[in-house]
């Protein structure tokens, strides 16, 4: 897998895991990247906070295997509100807490080293990423929650990156060809294409399509 990338600035990490062969295996891997300075480690919250303050990483990595990891998450962000907190094998069910404490990203429980090594590049970016299946799942656990009161809001409106994405898929661009066409990544169109989906209450790509030409 080719994990090269020469525009972004080099950031530092700090893995949260208790299986030691596991943050130290992400660890080694995520350490020969070119744009990560360095990888720190730590078996618990404890020891993460610990590194945090130590270190000053960019972006910590969270396990949510650990039992604690929602308040490890609070921690963090409480400690240096500027570092940005992934979690690492997400199920849906922990999407929405996930959401509430602040995590910048998610990596789902199937996702690929391709999908770890994106969502840290987002992060380092500022921008919130998660796959696509976890993104619809947030949608939906946030739609059942409006949907509780006495009323209901309609689909949000396209935003600006959005309506670019529809014009591309009126064009019949795929997602690999719009994310080279606008320089971002894979799992980024996926998200945005999800979301596109979700607010103009469609399921194919072919009603996105039809839509962009009505609104000519």
């Amino acid at each position: 897998m080719n994990f090269t990338q020469t525009s972004q600035a080099a950031v530092g990490l700090l893995v949260i895991a208790g299986v030691r062969f596991y943050r130290d295996g992400l660890a080694g891997v995520l350490a020969k990247l070119p744009d990560v300075r360095a990888v720190g480690t730590a078996a618990d919250g404890a020891e993460g906070l610990a590194e945090l303050r130590r270190a000053e990483p960019d972006i910590v990595l969270l396990d949510m295997a650990l039992p604690d990891a929602a308040r490890i998450a609070g921690a963090v962000l409480r400690v240096a509100p500027g570092t940005a907190v992934l979690a690492l094998g997400v199920a849906e069910t922990e999407v929405l807490a996930c959401a509430e404490a602040g995590i910048a990203g998610y990596v789902a429980r199937d996702g690929s080293l391709g999908d770890l090594v994106a969502a840290v590049r987002a992060a380092a970016r500022g921008e919130a990423v998660c796959s696509p299946r976890i993104s619809a799942s947030l949608m939906r656990r946030v739609a059942a929650l409006s949907h509780g009161g006495t009323s209901s809001r309609p689909p949000g409106r396209l935003t600006r990156r959005e309506r670019e994405i529809v014009d591309l898929i009126a064009q019949g661009l795929i997602n690999r060809e719009i994310a080279a066409r606008l320089g971002i990544e894979l799992c980024t169109v996926k998200n945005h294409v999800h979301n596109i989906l979700h607010k103009l209450g469609v399921t194919r790509r072919s009603d996105v399509a039809a839509f962009a030409r009505a609104a000519v």
